[in-house]
């Protein structure tokens, strides 16, 4: 059985075709790249509010523990036993 001769349209077809999954590919790779960054960033978000949730249950539990109402107002508000001195580091950036 002999087999029958592509012509030259269906060649071209095949070329254009072979493009534009090229091209379809190239582009998903960035898409997944720029969204497996924004995972990340969006994963680091949410395990920083899940420990501040933490802290704020503990805090609420534990609202008539002596110690938790010293850590609110040196914390917080910036107070200080009689005769504290509270100083603040600026964070690094």
């Amino acid at each position: 059985m002999r087999l029958k001769r592509t012509g030259i349209t269906t060649k071209i077809i095949i070329c254009i075709l072979a493009v534009w999954a090229i091209t379809t590919i190239v582009s998903l790779r960035g898409q997944i790249s720029r969204t497996r960054q924004e995972n990340e960033q969006l994963s680091a978000t949410a395990a920083d509010i899940t420990a501040e949730n933490e802290e704020l249950s503990y805090a609420l539990e534990n609202q008539d523990d002596e110690d938790v109402i010293k850590d609110i107002a040196r914390d917080e508000l910036g107070l200080g036993e009689p005769g504290e001195e509270v100083y603040y580091a600026s964070p690094r950036e």
